[in-house]
C-alpha cells in the first residue's frame, strides 16, 4: 500500500503537494463562468426532499449533488489508489506509525456559503457526529476514540489501527457546526445546504435539482454556469438522455455502449472506466432459508456461470471474476493466498448436487428438497430498471434451476431497495457493490466483517448478509491494524479460506468506476489518457472534476 511521505514517528500525507494545479483551472472570476448548463443524470428515480449529506439514501447522496455543496478533507484518485492524495479542506493529515491517531491541519481562508469562517471545530464536529450517531458511521463503526482540537488542528484517535481505512477519513464530507449544532443529524433534512463547495442549492424537486456557482468559493468561482441533476426512472431512461444530449454527465450501464452511445456523437460522447478493488456481490442472507445452510451457498456458487454473466448481462463492460477468492485481477494478484493460486471458478452442476446430497438434501423428481423436507426456492431482488443487475440475476436463477431450486427475479422500487430491503435484511439474495480501496480489505470486510454485523431488522451499513465468524472478524481486524506485510497476508489467508469454504456472499464481477460524459458544453473530464480521478459525479471527486472543467469552444 502506498504512503506519501515517510517521516520519523509519523506519516505525513500530501503536506508538500501544491494546490495550484487544481485551483488554476477553476473559473477564477465572473468573466470565466459560462452560461451553459451541465446536466448530471442518475437512474435512481424520483427523490424525497432530504438534502442531508450524511444520511444514506438521501436525495443529495443518491443523485450526487451533496459532493459539490459539501467537501472532503482530501482528494484521492480511486482509479490509481497508489497515487498520493491532494489536499482539499485539509492542508495535511499526519498519522502515527500505528495508524491509531490522525492529526488534521485545516485549510486556511475557507468560508461557508453563508459567509462564516471554516475552522478546525467544523472538522471535529463533523467527525464527532459520526461517532455519536451509529446510523451515520458507515466507515468507522465503533472505532472512534477521542476527537479534539489542539492548537488549531484536529486530533482524531481510533480504537484500532486504520492502515486500510485512511482514505475513508479523507473522503468524509464536512458540515458546518454553526448550522448543525443542536439538530438531530440523522433526521435533519438540511434544506438550505450551507457548504464550502463550488456550488449552492438553488431549487429542488423530486425529478430535478438545480445548483449555481458559489461566488466566494475558496478554489475560485467555477466556470460551469449552472449544474442540474435529473432523476431518471431507470438505466434505459438515462441512456436515452445521454444519447440525445439531454444529460451530459452520469453513469449507468449501457449495453453495447459503443454503438448505443458513442456512435451517436463520436466527437463529443465518451465513456471511461478505471480499475481498483470494487466488485459487485450477490449478498446471501445467511440467517434465512435457503442461505442459512452453507451447503446450499456452496452449491449455488458452483453453478453460477461468471463468464456468461460478464458477456451477456455485462456486455463485457464489467470484467469477469475468475479466481475462487473473488478478487479482481490483476489488482488482486499480489494478495491471493498461495493455497488458491491458479484455482479458478468453474461451473460444476454434478459436483454441486453431490455437495447438496451429502448435506442431507434430496430430490422429488427434479425438485430440490432441503433437509427439513421443504422445496428450495428463493427470490433474487434488485431495483427495477437496473438492467445489468437484473440480467445477471436471471443467469443466476438459471444456475439455481440446474440444481432443482426455484429462483425468481423480483424487480422492486429503487427507494424501497435502498432504504428498506438492503439495510434491514429484507431479502434472500441481492446484488450490491462494495467499496474499493487500495487493498482487498474493503471487499472482504463489506461482505464478511462481524464488526458490521447487526441482527435482522436493524440497520446494517455493510455485511448485509449477516455473516458471523469470529476468526474472520479477528483476521480482518489484524490485517487492518498490522504493520508487518507477512502478518497481514497471513490474516488475509484466513479471510480467503472462509470466503471460499463458507460462501457468505458471491462476488459476481469486477466493478471499475465507469462514467459517460459529453464535451458538447464543457471539457476537462478524466480520460483514459489522463485518469486523474474517478470519473463519476457521485463522490467527493466531483468538486475536483468541476475545478478542471472549462467551456467548450
Amino acid at each position: 500500500m502506498r504512503k506519501s511521505i515517510l517521516a520519523t514517528g509519523a506519516i505525513l500525507v500530501a503536506a508538500g503537494l501544491a494546490f495550484t494545479g487544481c485551483s488554476a483551472s477553476t473559473g477564477g472570476d465572473d468573466g470565466g463562468t459560462s452560461t451553459k448548463v451541465l446536466t448530471v443524470g442518475m437512474p435512481n428515480g424520483p427523490q424525497q426532499p432530504n438534502q442531508n449529506p450524511l444520511a444514506t439514501g438521501s436525495a443529495s447522496l443518491s443523485l450526487g449533488y451533496a459532493f459539490v455543496v459539501y467537501e472532503s478533507l482530501m482528494q484521492i484518485n480511486e482509479i490509481d489508489p497508489t497515487e498520493a492524495p491532494t489536499p482539499w479542506l485539509a492542508e495535511s493529515v499526519e498519522w502515527n506509525p500505528e495508524y491509531t491517531q490522525a492529526t488534521i491541519t485545516p485549510r486556511e481562508g475557507v468560508k461557508w456559503s453563508d459567509g462564516e469562517d471554516f475552522t478546525a471545530d467544523d472538522i471535529a464536529f463533523s467527525i464527532q457526529l459520526r461517532k455519536d450517531n451509529p446510523e451515520l458511521n458507515v466507515d468507522f463503526p465503533d472505532q472512534y476514540g477521542d476527537i479534539t482540537v489542539e492548537d488549531g488542528k484536529v486530533v482524531v484517535n481510533f480504537t484500532t489501527g486504520q492502515y486500510v481505512n485512511e482514505v475513508k477519513l479523507y473522503k468524509l464530507l464536512i458540515v458546518p457546526k454553526h448550522i448543525w449544532e443542536g439538530e438531530d443529524a440523522v433526521t435533519f433534512s438540511d434544506d438550505e445546504m450551507i457548504g464550502t463547495g463550488p456550488f449552492t442549492l438553488k431549487s429542488f424537486s423530486p425529478q430535478a435539482v438545480t445548483l449555481t456557482p458559489n461566488d466566494d468559493y475558496w478554489g475560485g468561482k467555477s466556470k460551469v454556469g449552472e449544474l442540474r441533476y435529473d432523476a431518471y426512472n431507470d438505466n434505459a431512461g438515462l441512456t436515452t438522455a445521454l444519447t440525445t444530449g439531454e444529460a451530459q454527465w452520469g453513469w449507468t450501464f449501457i449495453p453495447d455502449y459503443e454503438s448505443t452511445y458513442i456512435d451517436k456523437d463520436p466527437e463529443h460522447f465518451n465513456q471511461v472506466a478505471g480499475g481498483g478493488f470494487g466488485v459487485d456481490v450477490l449478498y446471501l442472507n445467511n440467517e434465512t432459508k435457503p442461505f442459512d445452510n452453507v451447503a446450499f451457498r456452496q452449491a449455488l456458487n458452483m453453478v453460477i456461470d461468471h463468464a456468461d454473466i460478464t458477456a451477456t448481462a455485462g456486455y463485457g463492460v464489467w470484467p469477469e471474476i475468475t479466481s475462487v477468492t473473488g478478487l479482481p485481477q490483476p489488482s488482486g494478484d499480489a494478495f491471493i493466498s498461495s493455497e488458491y493460486e491458479g484455482q479458478n471458478l468453474e461451473v460444476d452442476v454434478d459436483g454441486a448436487k453431490k455437495v447438496l446430497t451429502d448435506a442431507g438434501y434430496t430430490y422429488d423428481g427434479d425438485k430440490l428438497i432441503d433437509p427439513d423436507g421443504e422445496a428450495v426456492s428463493f427470490k433474487l431482488t434488485n431495483p427495477s430498471g437496473w438492467t445489468d443487475y437484473l440480467d445477471a440475476l436471471g443467469i443466476i436463477a438459471e444456475g439455481a434451476a440446474s440444481l432443482g431450486a426455484e429462483a425468481t427475479v423480483d424487480a422492486i422500487v429503487q427507494d424501497t431497495w435502498f432504504n428498506d430491503t438492503i439495510p434491514f435484511g429484507n431479502f434472500q439474495a441481492s446484488l450490491h457493490w462494495t467499496d474499493g480501496g487500495s487493498t482487498p480489505w474493503n471487499l472482504y470486510s463489506n461482505i464478511m466483517d462481524g464488526a458490521s454485523y447487526v441482527p435482522l431488522g436493524e440497520t446494517a451499513n455493510w455485511n448485509f448478509g449477516r455473516y458471523q465468524n469470529d476468526d474472520v472478524t479477528k483476521a480482518l481486524a489484524d490485517f487492518k491494524s498490522g504493520t508487518d506485510p507477512d502478518a497481514r497476508q497471513a490474516s488475509l489467508d484466513i479471510v480467503q479460506q472462509h470466503y471460499v469454504e463458507d460462501v457468505p456472499g458471491i462476488v459476481i464481477w469486477s466493478r471499475p468506476a465507469v462514467a459517460q460524459y459529453s464535451t458538447q458544453n464543457y471539457t476537462g473530464f478524466p480520460t483514459s489518457e489522463d485518469p486523474y480521478a474517478n470519473p463519476q459525479p457521485t463522490g467527493p471527486q466531483a468538486a475536483l472534476i468541476l475545478s478542471k472543467l472549462t467551456p467548450s469552444e
